[in-house]
């Protein structure tokens, strides 16, 4: 039997400051001859219906990737959990039949091409709330599925309870974590430094 693909809004995480890499846009660093985001949305947008990128500063810096660019609007650099929440309540606006957004970092350029898919059906099996990505015995908070019904929880958490942890907040509902291969490589590698910068363009060419 055929299980319906459910509709399911990407959302690519870029409102980090990007520290390690020493500051500026990290996803527009190259790999491969192109920026990181490119990569990232390549595996993405096959899996989803549209995609959004989570972003602050001026928008336009991304015009040429043609996606909606959706900022914080938590206060005081709320990190991951802020960008998932203006995830939620964007797609609530804007695509209400909408029930479910996938969440991925930026400087993740491997993605798997079966994230949506396999998120899914955990969730439904095990009937489930959220997911969330897991490889060599590594949990990947950012990499995950949320339930746009949550977006009031979510809000009320990291505003009025200042719950900035991704695993202390999905530790309240149930929650499926789904495992990924190591072989060829990670699909959750992330360039986080120059010298992550070096090792992604040899694992481009696996």
């Amino acid at each position: 039997m055929t299980i319906e693909r459910e509709p399911t809004l990407g959302v690519i995480l870029a409102g980090g400051l990007s520290r390690r890499m020493g500051g500026g846009d990290k996803p527009m660093r190259a790999i491969a001859g192109r920026p990181i985001l490119a990569h990232v949305m390549e595996r993405m947008a096959p899996q989803c219906e549209g995609l959004i990128l989570n972003a602050n500063g001026d928008p336009e810096r991304f015009a040429s990737f043609g996606v909606p660019v959706v900022a914080d609007d938590a206060p005081d650099f709320a990190g991951p959990l802020a960008g998932i929440l203006a995830a939620l309540d964007w797609a609530a606006l804007h695509r209400p039949e909408v029930e479910w957004v996938v969440s991925a970092a930026a400087d993740c350029p491997f993605l798997p091409r079966d994230l949506v898919a396999r998120f899914q059906a955990a969730r439904r099996a095990e009937n489930a709330d959220l997911a969330v990505a897991r490889s060599d015995n590594q949990t990947h908070p950012v990499i995950g599925l949320w339930s746009v019904a949550l977006r009031h929880d979510l809000r009320h958490a990291l505003v009025v309870e200042d719950c900035r942890k991704i695993d202390r907040w999905t530790a309240r509902y149930p929650l499926v974590t789904v495992d990924w291969p190591t072989e060829p490589l990670d699909p959750f590698f992330n360039a986080n430094t120059p010298e992550d910068l070096a090792i992604a363009e040899d694992l481009a060419k696996l």
